[in-house]
């Protein structure tokens, strides 16, 4: 049985972002991928926003890390030569009984150390996006947008420059904690018995999969997984607007907001299913339900001009209805297992907090 100091298993955003770090801090660093290539999961399936860390309580750790990695983000795309955009984000009200909660809105991202918030009137927003309907409004600068794929290609290209090494098509069939170590069984064509005094298990949907094949792992600290689906529409030709538009939240989501992405392309999003298996085809069906919500503040918007887009699948670990929860960053003083790390629940802001979720991971250890 081979040994080796850590292995990362997923190559997603949070893995590779781990990756990375462990790698410029002189580790060995091994990352195992089940699939043929970096972040066709739950990566590949985002937004791509660079959120600005306005709603999460202040006591969840995603508000702060999301903050902390908002900037380190921007820094990154700049020194990697990153295609992004900081192109903005309004908060729109679009009745008189929605303004008390721009203020709520604006108080928690001041409490969360987002202080660059500016408040619009209606005519001040229409100013800057003429097509929006709204009687008030707040724009939050420092949201932007990132092309995903070319981030974890410079993670990628990063963590292996400091000696990382990915091994695709390899699945992580089953751990055991031995000694001190974890020994790990790996599937594929060619499969391999490794011994690690480091295991970082980032494998997004299938990291409480994982965790419950480590034998000694205690499967009362497995979080239960939920599948939230996601399903988003396009907008056919380009978008009006230059600024991502979000309603206030409604019933504990965020509500159908519009992103933009780098080509100037509109999607709108997202319409939240609950799902028992992972399935990711976008129901034409689904998209009459979104013209009604999206005309609150966009009323021109043509018939017949939303298409299926994509769905993306988050990896909650909360029930349908249930409270915000925080990411879940198990270290082994959590649940008793040395060398082991299990991420859980990483989902939206993930990607904009993933280098300081790293830091964090690394700040731990």
């Amino acid at each position: 049985m081979e040994k080796v100091e850590c292995i990362v298993i997923g190559a997603g955003v949070i893995g590779l972002a781990l990756a990375r770090a462990l790698a410029s801090a002189g580790r060995e660093v091994i990352v195992l991928e089940a699939a043929d290539a970096i972040g066709t999961g739950t990566s590949s399936r985002n937004s791509e926003v660079i959120h600005a860390g306005i709603y999460y309580p202040s006591q969840l750790i995603k508000a702060r890390l999301c903050v902390e990695g908002k900037q380190q983000l921007y820094r990154f795309c700049a020194d990697y030569h990153v295609p992004h955009q900081r192109c903005g984000k309004l908060l729109v009200a679009t009745t008189e009984a929605e303004i008390p909660k721009l203020a709520a809105i604006r108080a928690q991202a001041l409490a969360n150390g987002v202080d660059d918030l500016a408040t619009l009137s209606a005519a001040e927003a229409r100013a800057m996006e003429p097509s929006l309907a709204c009687v008030a409004a707040m724009l939050s600068p420092s949201t932007g947008i990132i092309d995903s794929h070319a981030y974890m290609l410079a993670l990628q290209g990063d963590a292996e420059a400091h000696g990382a090494m990915l091994a695709f098509e390899t699945p992580v069939i089953a751990g055991r904690a031995r000694d001190g170590r974890i020994e790990i069984a790996t599937g594929g064509a060619a499969p391999m018995h490794l011994s690690a005094a480091l295991v970082v298990n980032a494998a997004g949907l299938g990291a409480q999969a994982f965790a419950r094949s480590v034998d000694g792992m205690p499967p009362q600290k497995v979080p239960p997984l939920h599948l939230a689906k996601g399903n988003y529409f396009t907008l056919s030709g380009r978008s009006p607007f230059s600024h991502l538009v979000y309603p206030m939240p409604q019933g504990g989501g965020l509500g159908v907001h519009l992103t933009l992405d780098l080509a100037a392309g509109a999607r709108f999003g997202p319409d939240v299913e609950w799902i028992e298996a992972v399935h990711y085809p976008v129901d034409p069906r689904r998209g009459e339900g979104f013209y009604a919500a999206i005309r609150q503040y966009w009323p021109d918007l043509p018939d017949g001009a939303l298409q299926p887009g994509y769905a993306g699948i988050r990896p909650k670990i909360e029930r349908p209805g249930g409270p915000n929860t925080d990411f879940m960053i198990q270290m082994p003083a959590d649940h008793g297992v040395p060398g082991l790390v299990n991420l859980f629940g990483i989902e939206s802001p993930g990607l904009t907090a993933s280098l300081a979720i790293a830091d964090h991971v690394l700040a731990r250890l």
